[in-house]
């Protein structure tokens, strides 16, 4: 199964079409949300094109092949226009042997573990930046933010194919970012990465 791994959208419409697009390019068959898909936040600026309501018109159709976890910036009342669910605080997958904690990242991330064995994953979202590094015997991964990067990162998600994890620039739909979970190799930039 290829999945397509994204994190906070912030209502960005302009955003989310991109994503969706790097969705249907991929042939993904699963989209694994790590919260914050409505709302900006108080600590953030209106993202591109911001439209809530689009992005629910956006995301609607696809209801069966999302997966969702709650971000900090997700309520109830989001849960009640949105037709999938959102509001579970973390979601267990399996990768080989191993367990994937998605989750958003403001309360279990790589400085506060959730409980976890060594070589296990943690997927999280809510910094906004990129990342992998190992915590704890565990591997950390990071997407990014749909629409609102921070220090200087690329609009990204994550596509997860056959224990390889590519970080994708949706803007460009270049990956700059190689993790082969079984191997253990870590390639940055786009060139040699399939």
């Amino acid at each position: 199964m290829k999945m397509m791994i994204a994190s906070d959208i912030h209502g960005s419409a302009y955003y989310c079409d991109l994503l969706l697009k790097a969705f249907a390019d991929e042939h993904a068959d699963r989209l694994l949300l790590l919260g914050d898909i409505l709302y900006h936040g108080p600590r953030n600026d209106l993202p591109r094109d911001y439209s809530p309501k689009q992005v629910i018109r956006q995301l609607s159709p696809l209801s069966d092949s999302i997966f969702c976890v709650r971000g900090n910036c997700d309520t109830e009342v989001d849960q009640m226009v949105l037709p999938f669910p959102i509001m579970a605080d973390y979601a267990l997958l399996t990768l080989g042997n191993r367990i994937m904690y998605a989750t958003h990242g403001h309360i279990f991330h790589p400085e506060h573990l959730p409980p976890l064995r060594k070589g296990d994953i943690l997927l999280f979202g809510h910094t906004h930046v990129p990342e992998l590094r190992k915590a704890g015997g565990c591997l950390c991964l990071n997407p990014g933010s749909v629409s609102i990067p921070k220090e200087a990162s690329c609009h990204s998600c994550i596509v997860l194919e056959e224990g390889s994890f590519l970080w994708k620039d949706i803007e460009t739909g270049e990956y700059y970012r190689h993790y082969n979970a079984d191997s253990a190799g870590l390639s940055e930039g786009g060139a040699g990465i399939p």
